[in-house]
């Protein structure tokens, strides 16, 4: 009796389609494909710098630091892919604000010079991001539940 149950649950378990957050194996494989290319975009873009930190300008110091930041956030989504959706919104977030009020502005009036557009190209990637982001889940769990208590 005791092999039966066993091997029952394990096929209950095995043909599960959806996650507690109830989100699909394969939906999560996606989401884990965007940590993937952000954390190793960020590698070999960003990593490569972090020596010479100390000799940038303030500001490019400080967005190295969270780019490498926001990298080590992405290779931690591959375990936990739910629990980090944090960080493909806050990816997203950035993406499209930088996007829609720096260099749509600069391109409309004609002065998109060659390092906005290196900046633009690398920011259009957020459309991966934004095709594995779970936006129903997203909706659900940040805008339609409860937030957590204050008291």
């Amino acid at each position: 009796m005791s092999t039966t149950s066993t091997s029952t649950s394990f096929a209950v378990a095995a043909t599960a389609p959806t996650t507690g957050a109830g989100l699909s194996l394969p939906r999560l494989y996606l989401m884990r494909a965007g940590y993937l290319l952000m954390g190793v975009g960020l590698v070999l873009v960003k990593w490569p710098l972090l020596p010479d930190a100390h000799t940038l300008p303030l500001y490019e110091g400080v967005t190295l630091c969270l780019l490498v930041a926001m990298s080590l956030l992405s290779f931690l989504g591959l375990r936990y892919p739910v629990k980090l959706l944090p960080v493909l919104l806050f990816e997203s977030t950035w993406k499209f604000l930088w996007l829609s009020l720096v260099a749509l502005p600069k391109a409309i009036d004609g002065s998109l010079d060659a390092a906005t557009s290196d900046v633009l190209v690398n920011c259009s990637l957020v459309v991966v991001i934004l095709a594995v982001t779970p936006w129903s889940y997203v909706w659900r769990t940040y805008f339609r539940a409860p937030g957590d208590r204050w008291r």
